[in-house]
């Protein structure tokens, strides 16, 4: 792996400052924002901090072993790069950085379907790595051409997400009429010119633009109608039976991603998925849901051997993925903060992201005198 690392930068706080100075208000506030009065943002992460371990430190020392099994692969560490839709307005050609540097470093990045990059470039960057996040296109060819790509260009696994029955109501993207691309109004224009970094990069990659969707949008198709695109087309209703279908027509594995209650995971077992993601999306849907870390810890133990409990909501260190480990889960994602380390470092921030949080993690598990990932749960507090 390499062991790139700036020392400036030693943590996600630090990393979400400074690229909160390179990046326009509009796009950093799409990055950090979650529904309504976002009090759900709070309760992700003061729940997973609650999360107590034991360490053993009367016990022989250990060397900590981070690699994890799943889905037939061995991973480096216990942690993944999430879906964030719109990552290319946040910082330009984000995808293909955080795609390249998840594969190198042997880690699993997953695109999102309204990314900035298409899904075959994706999978050509990641050498045939990367997951594929999928929303469910309310069109029957729309569906077909789209998973038809998918399979071609590679990926084994889909993330098919479930927990946006609504577009999440986040105020300040109201206040800002976010779009792909940004509207060009006075406040845009300026937010953009006070961030030259964010600028020069943009013109040089490109305007951002959804990839992966346009051969299914209308030629010339007006900013202001993105929203009744995406609801009307790509964002369609994802129930028990429309998972079904999915699970029939996909023979990869398939993930169903933004359930956090037990009755949802029997309904993901009995449709024959491989696993599903415990989430809130970030809380960015639902302000007074449970916290994705409530939901793991009802589910432990339940489910082994039967479906693969992955995590996300919440995770910004190697803390939170060790909490979330001894809680159950048996992966785990992170998307912010992968964000953040690409806005503030650009090309280096994904290979910055994923040994910072290595080195964090490493430090618990030496700390705790744990061997495994897989030995987590025998260090949780009671």
């Amino acid at each position: 792996m390499s062991d790139y690392f700036h020392p400036k930068f030693p943590d996600s706080n630090s990393l979400r400052i400074q690229a909160k100075k390179r990046m326009p208000a509009f796009a950093f506030e799409y990055l950090e924002g979650g529904c309504i009065d976002e009090n759900g943002l709070q309760r992700n992460a003061n729940e997973l901090q609650d999360v107590r371990l034991r360490s053993q430190l009367l016990t022989p020392s250990v060397t900590p072993d981070t690699s994890v099994e799943l889905f037939g692969e061995t991973y480096a560490a216990p942690f993944g790069v999430a879906p964030v839709g719109l990552q290319g307005l946040m910082w330009p050609n984000a995808p293909e950085i955080l795609a390249k540097a998840a594969a190198k470093q042997n880690i699993p990045y997953v695109l999102s379907t309204v990314s900035s990059s298409s899904l075959e470039r994706i999978a050509e960057v990641s050498e045939g790595k990367a997951w594929f996040q999928l929303y469910n296109p309310t069109d029957d060819a729309t569906r077909e051409d789209l998973l038809k790509r998918i399979k071609a260009a590679g990926y084994k696994n889909i993330m098919v997400t479930v927990d946006v029955p609504t577009f999440g109501y986040r105020v300040n993207d109201i206040k800002n009429g976010l779009s792909m691309p940004p509207k060009m109004n006075l406040k845009n224009i300026i937010e953009m010119v006070k961030n030259p970094a964010w600028l020069l990069a943009t013109a040089r990659a490109g305007e951002p633009q959804m990839e992966t969707l346009k051969p299914y949008m209308p030629p010339g198709m007006p900013a202001d109608q993105l929203a009744s695109f995406m609801n009307n087309t790509v964002m369609g209703p994802v129930d028990a039976d429309a998972l079904q279908m999915l699970r029939d027509k996909w023979d990869g594995n398939l993930i169903i991603k933004g359930v956090v209650n037990a009755d949802d995971v029997a309904r993901a077992v009995s449709i024959g998925a491989d696993g599903v993601v415990l989430s809130n999306h970030g809380a960015r849907q639902l302000d007074c849901g449970e916290s994705s870390i409530t939901g793991l810890q009802q589910l432990q133990g339940q489910y082994k051997d039967k479906i693969k409990l992955l995590f996300d909501s919440g995770v910004r260190s190697g803390t939170d993925v060790a909490a979330a480990m001894a809680s159950g889960a048996d992966f785990t994602f992170l998307g912010r903060t992968f964000v953040y380390a690409v806005a503030a470092l650009g090309e280096k921030g994904g290979e910055h992201a994923i040994n910072m949080l290595l080195k964090q993690y490493i430090q618990v598990m030496s700390q705790l005198k744990c061997a495994r990932s897989d030995d987590l749960p025998n260090f949780l507090a009671k």
